[in-house]
């Protein structure tokens, strides 16, 4: 991955397990190879040392110039001076009664689209993870086994610096009363007679049973878990070696350290999802609200639009859909769609990722559209990418995923942990996991590609979803975690599962600060 950018210098050392300095990432960024010279920095960095100082990257900075003037250069030597306090991620809500909500004014938008003061040239955006057009899986049962080996792979990178790990064969092998340490994927979690947890874990060798007394303080994580995820024990084997009696659990999880990056100007995202045009419920009335806001003063530091899926209602996603349809054909919702999209400010910069209601494959990762559905897409040029994508806007790098597996997480997990009220403590648990949808064969539908596009290797500063249609949000680890609701009222089927819904909501965020405002136009 390059690391052109401070926010993807910063990111990697968060995934390594590392804090720096702000002029320590200066550094990096201004070095001629900036990959080389962090490769470097941490090479030398003392083993205790979890902040890289600007000291220690100037020591490998002048070694590496040393070098490449002298014949026989020395190594310099890294700097162990204490690092200036981290910089603390600004204070955001966390809950929806915390909320700030105001009502915007009625401002009407200027006759000239995108009339607003707005200096384009200062934007910065880049996208990863973008699987559209990289499709390569045929559905064979090796892509299945590729897929989930690259998914161990990744997530065990995460692990292994925190226990001794040894693979299946390798424990089998071991002395009863051993101590050992196992990295696997859940391949089955019961209940024995006596109460305890049994949890299979599955590596690339084999799998190997685990055994978790619910007497022990870890045995509430064991409810935490999903089918398929990846994590870490250790503990102790039985006399027989037969099985492991764990004293410790881990997941691969945000590290602690993580320091989000932010703009360097002031500049904000309104982030939406969910807007479901050709559906009877599709709130009209709040949009064109919204989007006069947009055109007004107050809104002028709005200079980015990132919609996380559900752009339409779609055809047949559930029984008697047809019934609720104001628009009944799919590409002429989409034209609709992209007419409500020429609203908003011409200068505006709009990213989008799909959903279950768009006309995309269910199966996830689902690619952005067709070539057919881009043109008709013509507003704004706003381009649509995989979802997931990872977005970075200004510096600031957005996970966007619609959210499709937060019902699996909810249904699956203890209300505490994962609630429908309360979307991003759900969110909460995927980041834990490092992974958007790590449960196979249950209610999500996930494709086998050549990589999981799934698994979250780098740390987001955000991590944005709908789906849902709750609004909620945030902070794990100093991730901003946002659900942001949607703009379809109540629907006959929702009324049936007992979904209300939060409608005519738009999150915005500050990218200087990551501090946010919800505003209401419903």
């Amino acid at each position: 991955m390059p690391l052109e950018t401070p926010a993807r210098i910063v990111s990697e050392l968060a995934s390594r397990g590392y804090n720096a300095e702000r002029e320590a990432v200066t550094r990096i960024a201004d070095a001629p190879n900036p990959a080389t010279t962090l490769d470097r920095a941490l090479e030398t960095v003392p083993d205790d040392a979890l902040k890289l100082t600007t000291d220690h990257v100037e020591s490998v900075i002048e070694a590496t110039e040393s070098a490449s003037k002298s014949p026989n250069p020395e190594p310099g030597a890294g700097g162990e001076t204490a690092g200036s306090p981290t910089q603390p991620h600004p204070s955001v809500s966390t809950g929806r009664e915390t909320a700030t909500s105001t009502e915007p004014g009625a401002s009407a938008p200027s006759e000239t689209e995108g009339s607003r003061d707005v200096d384009t040239s200062l934007r910065a955006i880049e996208v990863a993870n973008d699987m559209t057009g990289q499709s390569t899986g045929t559905g064979e049962y090796s892509d299945f086994v590729a897929v989930f080996r690259d998914r161990y792979e990744k997530l065990a990178s995460k692990l292994r610096g925190r226990v001794n790990h040894r693979p299946t064969d390798a424990i089998e092998n071991m002395g009863g009363g051993s101590e050992a340490a196992l990295i696997g994927m859940v391949s089955d979690i019961r209940s024995t007679a006596s109460g305890h947890w049994l949890v299979e874990l599955e590596d690339t060798n084999g799998t190997f049973p685990c055994l978790v007394m619910k007497d022990r303080p870890i045995a509430d994580l064991v409810q935490q878990l999903l089918m398929d995820e990846v994590i870490a024990v250790e503990g102790t084997l039985a006399d027989d070696a037969g099985i492991l009696f764990v004293d410790s659990l881990y997941f691969p999880d945000v590290p602690r350290t993580h320091s989000p990056s932010t703009a360097d100007r002031h500049v904000q995202a309104a982030l939406i999802s969910d807007v479901h045009v050709g559906s009877q419920e599709f709130m009209e009335d709040a949009w064109h609200r919204f989007t006069d806001w947009l055109h007004t003063p107050e809104a002028e530091s709005v200079e980015y639009l990132l919609i996380a899926g559900d752009m339409v209602e779609g055809v047949g996603i559930y029984p008697e859909q047809d019934e609720e349809l104001d628009i009944i054909d799919i590409y002429d919702q989409y034209e609709a769609f992209s007419e409500y999209l020429k609203e908003v400010p011409g200068d505006m910069e709009i990213r989008m990722i799909p959903g279950n209601h768009d006309a995309v494959r269910l199966a996830e990762p689902q690619p952005g559209f067709d070539e057919e559905l881009r043109d008709i897409m013509t507003a704004h040029d706003a381009q649509v990418h995989s979802n997931p994508s990872l977005v970075t806007v200004e510096g600031v790098t957005v996970l966007m995923y619609h959210g499709v597996s937060l019902d699996e997480v909810i249904a699956e997990l203890p209300d505490e942990e994962a609630s429908y009220e309360e979307p991003h403590k759900a969110m909460y648990q995927l980041l834990k996991k490092r992974h958007v949808a790590p449960q196979y064969g249950g209610h999500t539908r996930l494709a086998p590609e050549d990589r999981d596009y799934l698994v979250m290797e780098e740390v987001p500063d955000v991590f944005h979803t709908g789906h849902v249609h709750k609004l909620g949000w945030g902070e794990y680890h100093n991730v901003l975690a946002l659900n942001s609701g949607c703009w379809q009222a109540q629907t006959a089927f929702q009324k049936s599962v007992n979904i209300d819904p939060d409608a005519g909501f738009a999150p915005i965020l500050d990218l200087d600060t990551l501090s946010m405002t919800v505003r209401k136009f419903s």
